[in-house]
This record gives C-alpha cells, structure tokens and sequence, in this order.
C-alpha cells in the first residue's frame, strides 16, 4: 500500500490522507468557461427588431426633395486648404448649379483666415461683406436678447458655413444678425463680396440661376424637404377647396440584412470523451455565440452601410456648446424630436456628463432598464455601449433616437425562419466531419437597422470626454 506524504508525527510517518491525493477521489466544482468579451449589449436589447424574410426591408416615405447636405468639403492644397468646388452647391443660393468651370473660379476666390479661440469673427449689426467657410474648428453663435443676455443660437463646425446670402447678389451688402465668435483656434475661408460680384458680372449662367431661385421656382414643399398637401383652413361659405394627392419616393431605400459569421470547429475526440459533466460543444457554441453578438451591436453602431452613427441625417447632428456632454446639449437632443426613447453613449461619455451635472450643481436620474439601474436624463434612460469610438483626441458621440414602427423610429433588422435556428436570430448549421476528426458548424446571424424617418436618431457629436 503507497502511503501519501504528508506533515508526519515524530518519525516522519503521516497521520492522515494529504489533501492532494484525497481529490483523485472527489469530483471538483468547476464554472462553465468564463469570458470578459461580454458587456450589457444595452442596445441589442432596447432595439425593437422587426423579422425580415425577403431578406431586404424597404422604407417608403413621402417624396422629399434633395435639399443635399449643406456642408462643403474641402481638400489639403499646397498653400493649406482649398474648397473642393462641386460641393459650394450645397450653399442655399447655388443649390442645383452645375457648372463646373464656374465653381471652380469661385472656390479659387476663397482666402484663408485663422482665428485663434474666443476672437469674434463677425459681430451683430456690422456689414455682411463676405461669405465665411468653416475649414476647421468650432464657431459659437449668439444674437441679443430681449432681456440684455445673449441668445445661444448654436455652435457650427467644419463645412458649415456663415454668410450665405451675400450669394443672392445684393448691391448693397446686408447686415449681421448675429456674433460669431471661435470657441477654438479655427481655419476659416472667406469670399469677399467684391470678388463674388466681379465673377457673377461675366458668368451669365449663374446669374440665370440665380434670377430662376429669386423666381421662386421650384415644386412646393414644407419645412422638411416634402411635396407639400394642400389644404385649406378658416374658409367660410362655399369656397373651392384644393386638390391633393400625397407623392411618394419613387426609389425608396432597402437595406440588405449584413452578415456576422464564422466556421466553429470541434474535434470528435474532444466532444465524445469531455462531455461530462459539460458538453463541450455547448460550451464553444455559447462562448462562440456570445462573441457574435458582440459583433452584432458593433455593426449596428458603426457599419458603414447601415451603422445608426453613419446614417443620422445631416441635419439631426448637433455638436457640443464647449466641448463635455451638458445638461443642455442633451436637452438639445431631446427637443429635436418626439417620443424619444433613450441615449447611447459611451461609458466614459456618461462619466463625462455627471461631471458636468455636478458642476451645475445637478444630479441625474436613474431609471430602470431591463433589470438594471442606468443614468436617465429627463426621464430618458442613458445606455451605456462601448461600441460607440472615441478617438486618440478623447471625442466621441451621443445618439438619441425614437423606436419602432408604430412611432416612425429606429428598428433593428434580423432574418427570419433561418434554417438550423440555434436560438433566436442565430443558426447553427453542421457542415463536416473532415478526415482529421474535426466536426465544423456555421453559424450565422443576419442583422441591420432601419431609421424610419430622419429625426427617429440625433447625434451629439465632438463629445470632449477628457475634461
């Protein structure tokens, strides 16, 4: 008989069985594997997700005119910066003017300005004598108010612009009806009124362009880009109403359902032989599981197609007043739309923000929210996602959005009766067993999101998370 060692009585000999040879004889109590790959996945969650068997899903709206972006873009010159001269037809004035050759001269006319942080770029009542393109930087805009404070009229950013209706050819120049100053160091480029009347005199075709927009031209719409419906109110007798139809999109966008997958691979000795008390197979297809969903909140952030941080509308994204998420940036958000149902956020943004509510001397709410307490602001839940980028700078965003449906919201995009289905939007499909003994699985989850209209989602962006 082998005797184990052990602490010994006086000569050496052990008194009792070492622990070490009594658990060839106990079974252990073990964790199934562990991994720190998963996080709240808040948005997978709060998404509703609407099954879509064709495989594509179409959104049909009313038929909205192109208003474009209203940004212009611009390149790295020799010099510094230059317009790139197709995009000045984003200023209101020059919408639908094509003529390349013209737009080319005027971008050349363009002059570089740099302001440093807190300069006054345009001030209330002084003479609009130029138009005022921002390269880089943030430009705070205020106007006075009826009670001796100013009146915060926004914060632009780059390829917004200043001064747009000095285009529309006046003789005389208008007037500033607000003070723009830098809110930090800013490259701006500028056209002086003299230089854009000297184009306009010898350029017979923006001039008709413009003498077609002073006309009024142009289908009838409200102030969302749409065909306007006629209507008419506060008739009395017998007067002929209008007549209407509501237009539609004749190419309404589809979004195609993206693909998250990979190729599981087990070998049978490992399944047949380590299956108790865990079925190894189980387990890899769990963890393998929860890494693809993972993946998924990931897509439905930032996937270039169909990510919600790349198809807000233009006109849905607000910047921040001076850098950290306020309590009044996210109001902002939240008067821009409707229902809205909960942020998104960053961790590292939500920290941001109850540092700014403690500077106002606020504290947030919480709400719950699938089980779990998270900031709110307004009543609204704010989710945390790690999804959302923050880049080297310490910037990232804050979306906002509306959902379902019924309300014209946000909604997620999963396939539905997928064959072999493991669980809910996920198939796992056996494929081989190769002459190595290794059993391979596919397995699939199909996924997209839909903005419904363009202000289900807001997008808070230049989100200082440093300060």
């Amino acid at each position: 008989m082998t005797v184990s060692n052990g602490a010994g009585g006086a000569n050496g000999t052990p008194l009792s069985l070492d622990t070490a040879a009594a658990r060839n004889l106990a079974t252990t109590t073990k964790s199934v594997p562990q991994t720190q790959g998963i996080t709240g996945r808040h948005l997978l969650q709060a998404l509703p997700w609407v099954r879509v068997p064709g495989g594509t899903y179409r959104v049909n709206r009313r038929l909205t005119y192109n208003r474009g972006s209203g940004l212009v873009a611009f390149s790295s010159t020799a010099p510094g910066v230059g317009v790139v001269p197709p995009t000045l037809s984003e200023l209101p004035a020059l919408r639908g003017f094509d003529d390349l050759g013209v737009l080319t001269a005027l971008a050349e006319r363009f002059v570089r300005l740099e302001r440093r942080a807190g300069q006054v770029i345009a001030a209330e009542d002084s003479p609009a004598d130029q138009v005022l393109l921002i390269a880089h930087g943030r430009v705070g805009v205020t106007a006075a108010g009826e009670y001796g404070r100013a009146r915060h009229l926004g914060v632009l950013s780059e390829g917004e612009h200043l001064g747009a209706r000095v285009l529309q050819a006046a003789d005389e120049p208008g007037r500033w009806e607000f003070t723009a100053t830098a809110l930090t160091a800013c490259t701006l480029l500028s056209l002086p009124a003299a230089a854009y009347r000297e184009l306009l005199d010898r350029s017979p075709s923006l001039a008709d362009h413009l003498r077609r927009g002073a006309a009024g031209g142009g289908a009838a719409q409200n102030k969302h880009g749409e065909a306007e419906i006629a209507l008419s109110a506060g008739h009395v007798g017998e007067a002929v109403l209008p007549g209407t139809f509501v237009d539609y999109e004749l190419k309404p966008r589809e979004y195609a359902l993206g693909a998250v997958q990979t190729v599981l691979r087990v070998h049978t000795r490992v399944a047949d032989l380590y299956g108790e008390p865990m079925d190894q197979t189980e387990q890899q297809l769990r963890l393998t599981i929860e890494a693809l969903r993972e993946r998924q909140e990931f897509e439905i952030v930032n996937n270039r197609d169909f990510g919600l941080l790349h198809n807000a509308d233009l006109r849905q994204r607000i910047t921040t007043r001076s850098g950290p998420p306020t309590p009044d940036d996210l109001d902002e958000l939240l008067c821009r739309r409707r229902k809205s149902r909960f942020f998104v956020a960053h961790p590292r943004a939500i920290a941001a923000f109850a540092r700014q509510c403690n500077a106002y001397g606020l504290y947030p709410d919480s709400t719950e929210f699938e089980g779990t307490r998270v900031t709110a602001w307004r009543g609204v839940p704010i989710l945390p996602c790690d999804k959302i980028p923050v880049s080297e700078r310490g910037l990232t965003s804050i979306m906002v959005m509306r959902t379902g449906e019924e309300d014209q919201g946000v909604i997620g995009l999963r396939g539905a009766d997928l064959p072999d289905e493991y669980e809910q939007g996920v198939s796992v499909r056996f494929m081989k067993v190769d002459d190595k003994g290794i059993t391979s699985y596919l397995v699939s989850a199909y996924q997209s999101a839909a903005v419904l209209v363009p202000d289900a989602l807001g997008v808070l962006t230049d989100v200082d998370v440093t300060r």
